[in-house]
Parts: structure tokens; C-alpha cells; sequence
């Protein structure tokens, strides 16, 4: 029926702001960067803030967990390593091989949709995951940078990442019978955790960042990082994994373009070219969705 579909179009809405939202974080980071708040401590303070709403707001409701305890801890587990290793492979490594090393993410969402959630791709999601794998290729395709394939630590790390984020991808979408409030504080706390085992372990010192820089990070990264997580896991609960790994490439093109406006760096021609390949596949995907609902 034709009234179902602006319904189907919230989850595309909800991606789209999330991916607008990442696709720029890496501005408020570097500045915090600058101001001696690093990137561990930095993930520590954000996920930290956002953790103890969601907390609150768990509480509050009275929220418990269904039943899913494996899948949620499961989901944990994969929700820290994947932001703690992407900062982590930025920082040590080359951003092109990085970038093209975690974005291979579509693929394993494929794989692990397949085992995990039995979704079969018809040959209209095949076109479109090829479409936008060509797409990122091309955008960060870098001659110098080699084969995109693991030759270091940062390396491992940035593939390591891409593949539990994808894996995180599929459980939020299996556990459908969790609230998304639940969903997201297992998340949060698999990356309060292990930022803090990788600060313990690391021996890294405290930022040397001023009381009040730390407070705004602190209150800054909290209200982001509900915003985008929660935007973010309601996207990936109420559409195929496939399709919404897709839509997730457009934060590439944002990045791209918020680096144009933001710093003095230009965008070239093959990331244009990658970034409107990407914006097709991501725009097929999205007519697919919306048209399955309406059908």
C-alpha cells in the first residue's frame, strides 16, 4: 500500500543522518587532538558520557533484556573493538589503506548476513553491493598505497575493525526483540571497557588537555554519540543488513565533501567519481527498500 511509504523511509532517514554525523566527527577530533585530548581518550570520554544517559534512561523505563544475553554481550564485544581499533589503525597507519581496508565492510555484512540471518540476495542487492564496493574502490584507490590487503598492526587493525562492524551490523539487526535503548548501552559498554583495558595496558598518560576542554569533550561526545548510535542502530533494526551497508558507504561522500568545505584540502576527481557511484547504489538500495514495503 502507498500509505507504508514514508514509514519505510525513516530507517533510510535515520542512516542517512547518522553516516552526515560520522562522516564529520573527524573535524570536533582533530581540534580536540590539538587541544591534547588523544584519540583513546577522546573515545573514552564520549562513549563514557553517552553510556551514562543510556544507563539512566535503562533504568528509568525499566528496561531488561529479553533473552538475548549471548547475542548482546556478543555485540559488545564486537561494538569496542570496532571503534577502538579504527582509532587506533588512524592514527598508526596510512588513512587511504585504512579507509580502504575498513570499508570492505559491505562484503563481510554479506557473508555474515548469509550465515547469521539467512538473507538471500536477490541479484538486484548483488548489482548493488558490487556498485558500491566499485564506488569506495575508486574513491580511495591510492597507486601508492599497494593492494588493499593487511601488511602491518594498523593494517590488521583498520580490517579487524571493518569486519566487526559489520558483524555488529547483523547482530542489531537479529535481535529484534531487544529495545534499541538496550541494544545501544551493550554497545556503548563494549567500547567504555575496552578503551579503558587499551589506556590501562598502554600505560598512556592522562590528557594534557585543560578542566574545561575535558568537560566539553566530555558533554560534547556524550549528546553525539547517542545522536548517532542510536540513529544509527534504529536504521540497521528495521531494514536488511545488505541494504543498509550500503547506505552506511555514503559516509565517505560526507567526509569527502566536509574535508572540501573544512580544510584546505581538494577533492579529486576519482573521489567525486567513487562518491556519485556510491551515491547511486546507495539511492538503488534505498528504492528497493522503500518499493518492498509498498508492495
Amino acid at each position: 500500500m502507498p500509505t507504508k511509504a514514508p514509514i519505510a523511509i525513516i530507517p533510510i532517514i535515520s542512516l542517512l543522518l547518522s553516516v552526515t554525523l560520522w562522516g564529520i566527527l573527524w573535524y570536533p577530533l582533530r581540534v580536540l587532538e590539538s587541544y591534547g585530548v588523544p584519540g583513546l581518550w577522546t573515545t573514552l570520554l564520549f562513549y563514557g558520557a553517552a553510556l551514562l544517559v543510556g544507563l539512566f534512561v535503562v533504568l528509568w523505563q525499566r528496561q531488561g533484556v529479553r533473552g538475548s544475553w549471548s547475542v548482546l554481550l556478543l555485540l559488545a564485544c564486537a561494538s569496542g573493538w570496532t571503534n577502538v581499533a579504527f582509532i587506533l589503525a588512524i592514527i598508526e597507519g596510512n588513512v587511504i589503506r585504512i579507509m580502504l581496508l575498513f570499508y570492505l565492510s559491505p562484503l563481510w555484512t554479506v557473508i555474515l548476513a548469509r550465515m547469521i540471518l539467512g538473507e538471500v540476495l536477490s541479484r538486484s542487492a548483488q548489482f548493488t553491493i558490487l556498485l558500491a564496493m566499485i564506488g569506495a574502490v575508486i574513491m580511495l584507490w591510492d597507486d601508492q598505497a599497494g593492494m588493499p590487503l593487511p601488511q602491518d598492526r594498523a593494517d590488521w587493525l583498520a580490517i579487524t575493525s571493518g569486519f566487526s562492524f559489520a558483524l555488529s551490523n547483523v547482530l542489531v539487526r537479529k535481535i529484534q526483540d531487544e529495545t534499541l535503548w538496550v541494544k545501544t548501552v551493550f554497545a556503548w559498554v563494549g567500547v567504555v571497557l575496552l578503551a579503558i583495558a587499551w589506556l590501562v595496558l598502554g600505560e598512556y598518560s592522562w590528557p594534557t588537555a585543560s578542566n574545561m576542554v575535558l568537560t566539553t569533550a566530555f558533554i560534547f561526545g556524550g549528546l553525539s554519540m547517542m545522536a548517532m548510535t542510536l540513529l544509527v542502530l534504529y536504521g540497521l533494526t528495521h531494514m536488511p543488513a545488505h541494504r543498509a551497508a550500503v547506505i552506511l558507504l555514503f559516509e565517505l561522500v560526507v567526509a569527502a565533501v566536509s574535508a572540501q568545505i573544512l580544510t584546505d584540502e581538494t577533492v579529486l576527481l576519482n573521489e567525486w567519481l567513487g562518491g556519485a557511484v556510491i551515491l547511486l547504489a546507495g539511492c538503488f538500495a534505498a528504492y528497493r527498500h522503500v518499493n518492498d514495503k509498498t508492495a
